[in-house]
């Protein structure tokens, strides 16, 4: 599952209005939002017992289908950590905006647990999965006090963990001892929460809170002259691709995953190359990720036309975006599972010796459910875009 990232109070001094938005967040944002529709639908509507990541079983169709996605959540959070800056510049009273980012926060989190989870479980609650919402939470915890720090001591402490968490060792078994360590930068992991309930924290928090302080600190970029920032986030996107190609080819670090020649032939070589680690995000996994999100990001700004701003509608609503999504999609699969095969299925928390006789896998099915759902959420994405303009609710930014 991916993410979301967050939208800021409006300021007491300057409303939405008369505030211009950054096009090129809102756009690659909206991008991100798109794709990862996809990996969850693929979840929900047609799982299949060889993982797409295994480029030694897998089709090549089905790994870049996977592969992607991976693309939205490191760009979500980073997004998210620059429009904490560009809102901040805004706002002459830093506490206000160190306390939004801790309620903000602590209320992700607590959706992360409680909302999200009924929706994917279809109110079950067997099980308790901690992804990306609860990742962002903490992020945002901890950026409250980051923004007290000078921006250099900042964006060090980022660059220091995204480049070095790799070096960290592996914690298992975990343990009520270990639990608060594994928490912060482990491989996913399931710990017994109880003796019936049993919790999956799949987003680990260290590397995260990384990417959201890294947005964080180029922040200033986005009030430069635009030709001065498109110059910045192109020669820095080229670097970070540079860097991963560098580091990937020699095999030596940032990935737990060395890539091999595969009997399969060049092509799935190829996709070994490309197969970097997201859980948790290695080196290699962000440097290719976000490299490519700031090459979008320089340009995209003037980009006109249709395309822009169908994207821009669900790049300004993203957690409207994302609950809405997940109610279509999980609802969806389960009217589906129910035609399908006589009662409701949740494919997504199950395991292929458990599936129903006569199911089989299809990405036709993926990507026609695909369309439909983000053709299908265009209309609310603007009413609710709308409305959010037309509003000041303090709730408006918890939503």
């Amino acid at each position: 599952m991916e993410l979301t990232t967050t939208a800021l109070p409006p300021s007491p001094v300057a409303s939405r209005a008369a505030t211009p938005r950054v096009q090129a967040i809102d756009v690659v944002r909206g991008l991100a939002m798109v794709i990862m529709a996809l990996d969850h639908i693929r979840e929900f509507w047609t799982p299949t017992a060889v993982r797409p990541e295994d480029v030694a079983h897998a089709s090549a169709a089905l790994f870049f289908t996977r592969w992607i996605t991976h693309f939205c959540a490191p760009t979500f959070v980073f997004l998210a950590g620059t429009s904490v800056f560009l809102y901040q510049q805004k706002q002459a009273d830093r506490g206000r905006v160190s306390w939004f980012l801790l309620t903000r926060g602590l209320w992700l989190i607590f959706m992360e647990i409680v909302v999200i989870n009924f929706l994917l479980q279809w109110g079950a609650y067997d099980l308790i999965l901690l992804q990306v919402i609860w990742s962002i939470g903490w992020g945002m915890v901890v950026l409250a006090g980051f923004i007290w720090l000078p921006r250099w001591l900042t964006a060090t402490l980022a660059l220091a963990v995204i480049m070095g968490h790799n070096a960290l060792p592996t914690i298992q078994p975990v343990t009520a001892a270990t639990l608060l360590p594994a928490l912060v930068y482990d491989s996913p992991f399931l710990y017994q929460l109880t003796p019936k309930l049993p919790v999956l924290v799949a987003y680990t928090i260290l590397p995260w809170v990384a990417v959201l302080a890294a947005g964080y600190c180029i922040g200033p970029w986005f009030q430069l002259p635009l030709p001065v920032r498109k110059r910045r986030l192109r020669l820095a996107g080229a670097g970070v691709l540079l860097l991963f190609a560098g580091l990937r080819f020699a095999n030596v670090y940032g990935d737990p995953q060395p890539w091999a020649v595969q009997e399969r032939g060049p092509l799935y070589t190829v996709l070994s190359f490309l197969n970097i680690t997201k859980y948790p995000p290695s080196l290699l996994f962000l440097s290719l990720t976000l490299g490519t999100a700031l090459l979008l990001l320089s340009v995209t700004e003037d980009l006109p036309g249709r395309l822009s701003r169908w994207l821009g509608t669900y790049g300004k609503v993203p957690m409207g975006y994302y609950l809405m999504h997940f109610c279509l999609i999980s609802g969806g699969a389960l009217l589906w599972s129910w035609l399908q095969f006589g009662k409701p299925f949740n494919f997504s928390f199950a395991q292929p010796k458990d599936w129903p006789a006569g199911y089989q896998p299809s990405l036709l099915r993926a990507y026609v459910v695909w369309a439909a759902v983000v053709l299908l959420l265009y209309w609310p994405c603007r009413w609710y875009q709308g409305y959010k303009q037309r509003h000041a609710h303090w709730w408006l930014s918890y939503l």
